[in-house]
Order: structure tokens, then C-alpha cells, then sequence
């Protein structure tokens, strides 16, 4: 499916900028997870991107060390004993997501799109969730309509009707909407304890 004319630059731009402007944010985020458990500071996966291509991306880590190495790949909860004190005030304001901006400034995401999930994840869903795949017909962004009026647990199937929508009505202004929305959550830091109506 063809992108609005203007997100890939604007993707590039404010990415770009942002990466700028917040790498003081960074360094003192990465010592900050390094001194609670003398840990990796970055946490790496693949994901599946548009059209299904797998790309590697870059988070904060604000789980323990080996988190996922007895339980395989599976989604953290909002009180999930994984999470560090530290990751804890990360995901309440959406921080561990920075290190993002260099996958949007390469192009394999967007600033608004549906999240990105791994590769096996998305082979289960594939298998029972109907259309599941159509959301790959887009760039996975970094916020999305399912992020900011879901709540943290919405199950996949429910976050999946969110991802349809944006995918069919998707425009550069609604773009702009749900990035002020993510700004105004990230800020007030209740990433997984807002209460959003569509």
C-alpha cells in the first residue's frame, strides 16, 4: 500500500531531530539501567516490517537480564515481576521506546503505524486471528491508534480492529493527531493506566 506523500519525510526529519535533541536523554537512561543490575543497556529483537520484512529493533532494556530465557517469547504485563524498577518508570512514559528513532530514521518503521511484533508471535496470530496479516501492508510505527485508545493489555484481536482503522483511513494530519496524542502521554508518564475513548 502507497504512504501519504509526506511521511516519509516527516519520518525522516522529526527522527532525525529527535535523536538529536534527546541523546543527553539517552546517556543518562543507559547509566541509569546500567547501575541498577550492571546489565546490557539495550535490548535487541527482530520484528516483522511491512510486507513481512524482519528488521532488528532497538529498545531500553527495562526488563531483567534473560528475561524471556525460561519462558520463550511472551507478552509483558502491566505488573510483570520481569520489569526493573527503572523499566517500570520507562514504560509508564514510553522512554524504553527511544532508541526506535534509528529504526524510523532507516526507514523499516514509521512514526504511526501498527507496533511491530516478532516473527513468531506473528506466525501465531497469522493462524488465529482473521486478516492479521493486512497490517503488514504498512510500516509498523512507533505509536498507533491501538496504543494510545487500547489499554496496555488489550488482547490482539481488539488492537487489530484499531490497526485496520488507521490502515484505511491513514493520512498525513491524522499522523499529526496521534503524535501530539503520544506526547501528551508520554508527559503526563500513564502509558498503561490511561483511560482513552475513541
Amino acid at each position: 500500500m502507497k504512504e501519504p506523500f509526506l511521511k516519509r519525510p516527516f519520518d525522516f526529519t522529526l527522527s532525525l531531530i529527535g535523536i538529536i535533541i534527546s541523546f543527553p536523554l539517552w546517556i543518562l537512561i543507559g547509566l541509569l539501567i546500567w547501575l541498577e543490575d550492571r546489565g546490557p543497556i539495550f535490548y535487541s529483537q527482530y520484528r516483522v516490517g511491512k510486507d513481512g520484512k524482519i528488521f532488528k529493533a532497538i529498545k531500553f532494556r527495562s526488563m531483567i537480564k534473560d528475561a524471556e530465557k525460561q519462558t520463550g517469547a511472551v507478552w509483558a504485563k502491566e505488573d510483570d515481576p520481569r520489569i526493573t524498577k527503572i523499566g517500570r518508570i520507562l514504560r509508564a512514559t514510553a522512554m524504553d521506546e527511544l532508541p526506535q528513532l534509528l529504526s524510523i530514521l532507516k526507514g523499516d518503521m514509521s512514526f504511526v503505524g501498527p507496533r511491530p511484533e516478532r516473527p513468531e508471535l506473528v506466525t501465531q496470530f497469522n493462524g488465529g486471528i482473521p486478516n492479521y496479516n493486512f497490517r503488514h501492508v504498512v510500516k509498523p510505527g512507533l505509536t498507533g491508534i491501538a496504543q494510545i485508545y487500547g489499554k496496555y493489555d488489550t488482547p490482539p484481536q481488539h488492537k487489530l480492529k484499531y490497526d485496520l482503522l488507521y490502515i484505511k483511513k491513514q493520512n498525513f494530519w491524522l499522523d499529526l493527531k496521534l503524535i501530539f496524542l503520544s506526547f501528551l502521554i508520554t508527559f503526563q508518564g500513564k502509558w498503561q493506566s490511561r483511560k482513552k475513548k475513541l
